[in-house]
């Protein structure tokens, strides 16, 4: 079955420092990185998703600025695909579907951040679009959320996400595990 690795925007602004630091950023791009170098060592195709925020009053992702840009840990080759999306969702208004498709791609093993927003709706999508998704939950990041006065620690958040994933969208796997089925 042909694979792709679709790395979900790893990108600075969810770092330290960033405009919207995400819990465990580091460790899941650790992972992640560590991933996509077996990627790399196998020739199997890899592709890169960059969000870049164009709505009015966007805190984060803003085209142009350095928060933006693909984390160091996991940047580009020249010969890897970079898709740029202004949605949750990697298949909305790009041509990630086409690419893939035309690739003959049928499974997605899927990283990024953050798990409860783009992680979750990519992930969803491609399984609606025919895909058979793997989740490396550990190469993933996200953040505290709140609801009804409660804070929901993002340790929780991501838990939830995946754990509702799981089975009927995606197998979730651990990069170690991952790694050894590659």
């Amino acid at each position: 079955m042909n694979t792709a690795l679709l790395i979900i925007d790893i990108q600075n602004d969810y770092f330290p420092g960033g405009a919207m630091e995400l819990v465990g950023a580091e460790a899941a791009a650790e992972r992640a990185a560590s991933v996509l170098a077996v990627f790399r060592a196998r020739g199997l195709p890899v592709v890169h998703v960059q969000h870049l925020s164009v709505r009015p009053g966007a805190t984060f992702f803003r085209p142009g600025t350095p928060g933006a840009e693909i984390h160091p840990s996991v940047a580009p080759l020249a010969d890897e695909t970079v898709v740029l999306k202004h949605y949750p969702n990697a298949f909305r208004e790009t041509g990630l579907l086409e690419h893939l498709r035309g690739k003959g791609i049928e499974r997605l093993v899927i990283a990024g951040m953050m798990t409860h927003m783009c992680i979750d709706t990519t992930t969803r999508a491609a399984a609606d679009l025919g895909f058979e998704c793997t989740l490396v939950h550990d190469a993933c990041a996200t953040r505290a959320l709140s609801f009804g006065g409660e804070t929901i620690p993002a340790a929780s958040v991501h838990n939830a996400f995946v754990a509702a994933l799981n089975g009927t969208f995606a197998k979730v796997e651990s990069s170690d595990r991952l790694i050894g089925t590659l």
